[in-house]
């Protein structure tokens, strides 16, 4: 009992704290108009040249460069104005104990007349900046995504903390006996879980659910004692949130394996190093000893795969890699550029080309092995 009521008083501890924070931001406003000053707020730029690798963390953040969202535009005016409407909105979800969707966040502007926002990417921009601004995540603004399915199958047994209407529940979830085979799916706040205890060796984080499925059909779990994390294409916060956090907490390695295109290289690049989009979050969500299993331009070649046609906007992309320096490595410059050079590309299903066993038996072992994982 009392475990739930520290809970709870943390819970409301953290609310204050962001409410405070939101607030500052008006303050500052306000204070700005009071000096007769034109009102701004600077946000870091959200490009790849503005990304560095903090050594100390080990992952990219965003550096010194700045954009104005400044009263001195029209465009910057509104911006200024959504803001306050934003933050007035996210103070009453905290004074009442409520959360809302991204996608809520959207329709509710429609009643905000001038600062209503006109698509919902402008809204999701907003939250991010407010993140930024404050130095706190969206779910302490308690705002959530829409679920995206991302899934855990595994020896690890795990502990919900979930809060409704003022109560704690907890909930012990064992990943394999107490799921079907779809897997525990992930919620949006997984600082809400606690890991009970496990049987793993490693996690293994799966880009696509053909491939995630065929390795708990085949087994691969209990084989090597690994905790499969489908990562459901691009993967979301709460996913590499996820990674980070068994990676850090159980001592657990991470690998990744993707398709073989740019598009899944970026998707390795985000669970390992961060994010463009999002870096400011990279010290909280990147897990940067994960590890990349592949699939590698190179296995084209050594494993003989089967192999479709890179469009142009795929070499346009593996081009764009080659001067993004979270791929400023000897191994990305070589594999990209041998993927440049062979011009295809291949998926994670390939391998079935040679037996639905052969990932599970022969792929995954070598190069888990070559890693030194098993």
């Amino acid at each position: 009992m009392n475990a739930k009521k520290d809970l709870l008083k943390t819970k409301k501890e953290k609310d204050s704290l962001t409410e405070q924070r939101l607030l500052k931001i008006i303050e500052t406003i306000y204070d700005q108009f009071a000096r007769e000053q034109i009102p701004q707020l600077l946000i870091p730029t959200r490009t790849k040249s503005n990304i560095e690798f903090n050594e100390e963390s080990e992952v990219w953040v965003y550096g010194d460069r700045e954009s104005a969202r400044s009263c001195k535009t029209v465009r910057g005016a509104y911006s200024l104005l959504r803001s306050s409407y934003t933050i007035e909105f996210l103070k009453k979800q905290l004074d009442e104990n409520r959360s809302s969707t991204l996608r809520e966040l959207y329709y509710i502007s429609e009643g905000w007349k001038l600062a209503k926002f006109r698509e919902q990417p402008e809204s999701d921009r907003m939250i991010e900046d407010l993140e930024i601004i404050t130095e706190l995540q969206r779910e302490n603004f308690h705002v959530r995504p829409e679920e995206n399915g991302a899934t855990i199958f595994g020896p690890i047994r795990i502990k919900e903390n979930v809060e409704r209407r003022g109560q704690i529940s907890e909930r012990v979830i064992h990943c394999v006996d107490d799921v079907g085979e779809g897997g525990y799916q992930i919620p949006y706040n997984v600082d809400n879980l606690d890991f009970v205890e496990h049987d793993a060796k490693f996690i293994i984080a799966i880009e696509t659910g053909g491939m995630r499925d065929r390795l708990i059909e085949n087994g691969f779990d209990t084989d090597y004692n690994a905790i499969i994390v489908h990562l459901k294409g691009q993967p979301a916060r709460s996913t590499r949130r996820l990674l980070k956090r068994m990676n850090e907490r159980l001592k657990l390695p991470v690998v990744v394996f993707t398709d073989g295109d740019p598009w899944s290289y970026r998707i390795f690049a985000s669970v390992a190093y961060g994010s463009i989009k999002s870096a400011h979050m990279s010290e909280y969500m990147a897990t940067p000893a994960a590890q990349f299993i592949g699939v590698r331009p190179s296995d084209i070649i050594n494993y003989d795969l089967p192999t479709d046609k890179l469009s142009d906007q795929d070499m346009r992309a593996l081009q764009s890699e080659l001067t993004d320096p979270r791929f400023a490595t000897d191994f990305w410059k070589e594999e990209i550029n041998l993927q440049l050079e062979l011009k295809k590309k291949s998926e994670q299903q390939a391998f079935a080309s040679r037996g639905l066993d052969y990932v599970t038996d022969v792929y995954l072992p070598e190069r888990l092995t070559d890693l030194g994982i098993v």
